[in-house]
């Protein structure tokens, strides 16, 4: 070692305290039986637009608390480029996203476990969703009242966020209060991860009631440079803590839960990935695995926008002069009003096509318009001066599919990231059939006292080829990367981890975060990989205990 390196010495290492890693640390030290290094590239949840919940506006675009990816040109979606926020903070994204609870649909986990990944079957992850859930409306067979992860409905509802409900209903969409029960089609307000109109995020929820354990230790802005190996045997990580090089030795295991863009970028950092990769790179193989940084999915979102007739209050005029203020005070004094809100009111999932076992597309939408270029291309967050209404739709399972990989072997540099948005064209047929539907909401009588006119794309797109190029040019990221470590079998070239979630080939190393997800969920992640966090602790707890035991 050399000056200013020393070492320290746990049972397990985990390595991002973002959703996974907060939950992984709380489950790992509640009996204290064993010792636990968390480590965080980015700093304390202080910043106060985390906890207030409309402040993901802010922390969107904060580097302060942000990764900030950036795609490369992507040549499927305009050859533009994407911002990709990243939570770099205590809680990782759950501290920086748009505060919505979903599962997903109960066929995408029965099909990981068609695919390979035993274990993960609905009926599997089910008691691990609920036991994670702190539904303050729901307690039924489905959900969990008592978790750790505190879920609430809005605090108070907006008249044309009502109507939009109305208006689905009319378009044949059916209400249904609880899309995370036993079918997902439906329309209704979003539950979220707010508890007495606070952001409840993973750090809230696991990580906080762990802090004070004397076998937990937590060390910020703390960022991995590679795993440290012994053969095949995973020892520890080596990490840079504000220009100290930190050796960490991990007697049990190290446990990456960096995320879709962190973890592979760490096992390729480390030797893990393909050697096609790694080798022009100058980094030594340690384990050839070529599955590592491929298989990336992600949720490509695009906006309608409506112009709201003049005297509609929405989202827009709340956000600005005498109006803010009182929201602001309201929100002090009540916990409700503009500053409790979500990122989005209302979801909906439909079926474009017949014979489909479930939706295959979801709308967030929300009684705002924002500037769609600056929102796309910088995440700035400006909304429009005039009364507004949004309805954007997503596909539910892309086919498309991307690859993220280092560029340098610095790791401080970030990695080359190429979605390849809309690549499949069942994904561009599935996004305009949404964009149609979109139309079709926008339409119905019950909004017809508030929209004026179609503002994006507008009347004039009409063939599905023009509104395919405008959903091209205009569309982004809803901020659900997973994929890039994939579970699945052994002799599947596109896996990196077991059902275990232990990395190939390796001993002594797991990831555990969206990642290993092997196809995107049919829905937003933070809820799912806090799940597989919640299942993950189990496993390796059982594998402790069998360890012991012989």
């Amino acid at each position: 070692m050399t000056s200013g390196e020393w070492f320290v010495e746990f049972d397990y290492i985990i390595i991002g305290a973002g959703s996974a890693g907060c939950v992984l640390a709380n489950r790992l030290t509640e009996d204290g039986s064993a010792t636990v290094l968390l480590l965080e590239a980015g700093g304390k949840d202080t910043n106060p637009m985390i906890h207030i919940p409309v402040g993901y506006s802010q922390t969107l675009k904060d580097p302060k608390v942000n990764w900030l990816y950036e795609t490369d040109e992507d040549p499927s979606s305009g050859g533009r480029p994407h911002v990709w926020p990243r939570g770099k903070v205590l809680g990782g994204s759950s501290s920086i996203n748009g505060l919505l609870y979903v599962r997903g649909q109960a066929a995408d986990y029965d099909q990981w476990a068609q695919l390979g990944c035993s274990g993960w079957s609905y009926s599997d992850v089910l008691p691990y969703f609920k036991r994670a859930e702190g539904n303050e409306r729901l307690n039924d067979d489905l959900h969990g009242s008592d978790g750790p992860l505190n879920v609430s409905d809005p605090a108070d509802h907006h008249p044309i966020s009502d109507a939009c409900i109305a208006a689905g209903v009319e378009a044949g969409i059916p209400f249904n209060n609880d899309c995370n029960g036993e079918s997902q089609d439906g329309i209704s307000y979003f539950q979220m991860t707010v508890k007495n109109g606070r952001r409840w995020s993973a750090a809230m929820a696991y990580l906080r009631p762990a802090l004070n354990r004397a076998n937990l230790k937590l060390e910020i802005n703390a960022q991995a440079e590679r795993i440290t190996f012994d053969g095949k045997r995973a020892t520890g990580v080596r990490y840079n803590q504000k220009g100290t090089v930190v050796e960490a030795k991990a007697r049990r295991e190290v446990i990456l839960a960096g995320g879709a863009v962190n973890s592979p970028q760490l096992l390729e950092l480390s030797g893990i990935g393909d050697p096609e990769v790694l080798k022009p790179l100058g980094i030594d193989v340690v384990q050839a695995l070529p599955g590592v940084g491929t298989n990336l999915q992600d949720h490509y979102v695009v906006s309608a926008q409506f112009r709201l007739k003049p005297g509609c209050l929405s989202v827009n005029e709340l956000s600005r002069g005498w109006r803010l203020v009182r929201e602001a005070a309201r929100y002090a004094v009540t916990r409700k009003g503009l500053l409790a809100l979500s990122a989005a009111h209302i979801q909906a999932y439909v079926r474009t096509r017949p014979g489909l076992s479930g939706p295959d597309v979801q709308f967030h939408i929300l009684p705002a318009t924002m500037d769609v270029e600056k929102l796309t291309l910088h995440q700035v967050m400006e909304l429009e001066r005039t009364p507004g209404l949004t309805i954007a739709p997503c596909q539910l399972r892309p086919e498309s599919r991307g690859t993220i990989h280092l560029r340098t072997a610095n790791p401080f540099d970030h990695p080359s990231i190429k979605p390849n948005y809309l690549s499949a064209q069942v994904d561009c047929d599935t996004i305009v059939a949404g964009m149609r539907w979109g139309r079709k909401i926008a339409a119905q009588p019950a909004l017809a006292p508030y929209v004026e006119y179609e503002q994006l794309p507008g009347t004039a797109v009409e063939t599905d080829a023009d509104m395919l190029a405008f959903i091209r040019d205009s569309g982004s990221t809803i901020y659900h990367p997973v994929g890039t470590c994939a579970m699945g079998r052994a002799d599947d070239p596109r896996s990196v981890v077991g059902p275990d979630c232990r990395v190939h080939g390796i001993d002594g190393l797991r990831v555990v975060d969206a990642s290993v997800m092997p196809r995107l969920v049919s829905g937003n992640t933070n809820a799912p990989t806090i799940m597989i966090a919640e299942k993950a602790s189990d496993m390796i707890r059982a594998a402790a205990r069998k360890a012991v035991a012989a």
